[in-house]
């Protein structure tokens, strides 16, 4: 869902990272399928914010996601924190001079926050840059209401490697995330 329609479905590996998705060849009628479930996601997405929209004015979408920072295996080293913060702000589709209260205030608010005995290390654009379709799409059909922001949250809160999650960082970062909402609120209701 978070890519271009075009490459919205991976039939080679060379779209999956090199990765074999695939025993055999995907019948066309369920790439033409799955396109279609693609093009009513949008759909249903663009009349859901114009509801929102007209209630409010100008809304912000925290399109989370994770980040693996294990990836050469279980016993090797983790990816260098320099180039992986445990959360990584991504905006490049966005008018960033036009939403940098918004963007600001967030990191500030994630920043001020400790998980796990330790401050959070947020950054922009460092491990992705928010080049996503849900975003992208956001800032194409709402650029002057619509701030939808890319969260990629380093996989600090799991194994990624079992799968096994550790509860109590899952839980800071929920509450962390929850209560980005009034601070959101705020922001949004300062604007002109």
């Amino acid at each position: 869902m978070n890519r271009p329609r075009d490459a919205a479905v991976y039939v080679r590996p060379e779209q999956a990272w090199g990765l074999k998705v695939w025993s055999t060849p995907v019948p066309p009628e369920c790439v033409e399928a799955s396109l279609a479930i693609h093009d009513d996601y949008y759909k249903a997405l663009r009349a859901f914010l114009k509801s929102i929209e007209r209630r409010h004015r100008q809304f912000v979408v925290l399109d989370v996601h994770s980040y693996n920072h294990r990836r050469r295996g279980p016993d090797a080293p983790p990816t260098d924190p320099v180039q992986a913060p445990d959360i990584n702000i991504g905006t490049s589709s966005m008018d960033r001079e036009r939403w940098s209260d918004v963007i600001d205030g967030l990191m500030e608010h994630f920043s001020s926050y400790e998980i796990a005995g330790r401050a959070v290390d947020v950054r922009e654009n460092v491990a992705f840059q928010g080049k996503g379709e849900q975003t992208r799409f956001i800032h194409e059909f709402f650029p002057q209401t619509g701030c939808a922001v890319a969260v990629e949250f380093k996989k600090i809160f799991m194994d990624e490697w079992t799968g096994e999650p550790d509860i109590d960082v899952l839980n800071q970062l929920r509450s962390m995330v929850s209560s980005a909402q009034p601070v959101l609120e705020r922001l949004l209701a300062c604007r002109p």
